[in-house]
């Protein structure tokens, strides 16, 4: 799923403002990784949370794979990161997505779970290719 994300993304950024996480990174201890999966076991999407510090977490890596979407999965994958985040004491979560056409669904997907835009945050450069999202937490 991590390539068929990166290759969604290819041609909507230019390479130097797409921020992925190699498989390797997500395994790290600070990220938790969340799979979508049918009634067969086959992945439908994922997303994960990156823990930055005691009050801050990233949603990284949100993906629905073309046939699952428009089902709720993309939503259902964000509040199981939400959820860890809160469980975690994280008083806030932060993402960046893309800003060009292409992305307009997942902005849907995270306006409605109550996330607003704000400015560039961490070391993401405000380039103009970015959009960036947070929520308060609890």
């Amino acid at each position: 799923m991590i390539k068929e994300l990166n290759a969604v993304m290819n041609p909507l950024s230019p390479p130097q403002f797409q921020f992925q996480m190699t498989a390797e990174q997500i395994d790290e201890s600070d990220t938790t990784l969340f799979l979508a999966r049918d009634g067969e076991g086959r992945a439908l999407g994922m997303g994960a949370l990156k823990v930055h510090d005691e009050n801050m977490g990233e949603v990284k890596r949100m993906y629905t794979r073309p046939q699952a979407r428009g089902k709720g999965v993309g939503w259902k994958l964000l509040q199981q990161v939400e959820a860890l985040a809160a469980q975690k004491g994280l008083k806030e979560l932060k993402l960046e997505t893309g800003e060009a056409p292409g992305f307009e669904e997942a902005w849907k997907v995270y306006e409605r779970s109550g996330y607003t835009v704000c400015g560039a945050f961490l070391d993401y450069p405000d380039s103009g290719w970015s959009r960036f999202y947070m929520k308060k937490l609890g």
